[in-house]
């Protein structure tokens, strides 16, 4: 069974043992567990369900995994005939999480 999930303004198709990563949570720690109740849209064998806009009573449990940081993004300015140049760069935090569980009601594996 997937499920696509909305979750700080992505869309995810996720299904039990996916494991992404998603933007930041600092309110959460590796081992806690989270609870997405927007679900856009589920499949499985014995069907599937589109959301209008969301399905009501579909859920899809994580685990929290670890906070990790991204790849480094390097920034440069240059200005033409002045002798300035600046050098900075970028890390974006995120949260990895594995799913556990999706629950829809009205389908099953």
């Amino acid at each position: 069974m997937f499920a696509v999930v909305n979750q700080g303004g992505h869309q995810y198709r996720v299904q039990p043992g996916d494991t992404l990563l998603v933007d930041y949570r600092a309110e959460s720690n590796p081992g806690d567990s989270l609870k997405f109740e927007e679900i856009l849209a589920a499949g499985a064998k014995s069907g599937s369900a589109i959301g209008r806009p969301t399905i009501a009573g579909a859920s899809v449990t994580a685990e929290v995994v670890e906070h990790r940081l991204g790849q480094k993004i390097l920034l440069g300015i240059r200005r033409r005939r002045k002798a300035s140049q600046r050098r900075g760069g970028h890390r974006q935090r995120y949260t990895a999480i594995k799913i556990t569980a999706v629950d829809v009601p009205g389908l099953s594996d």
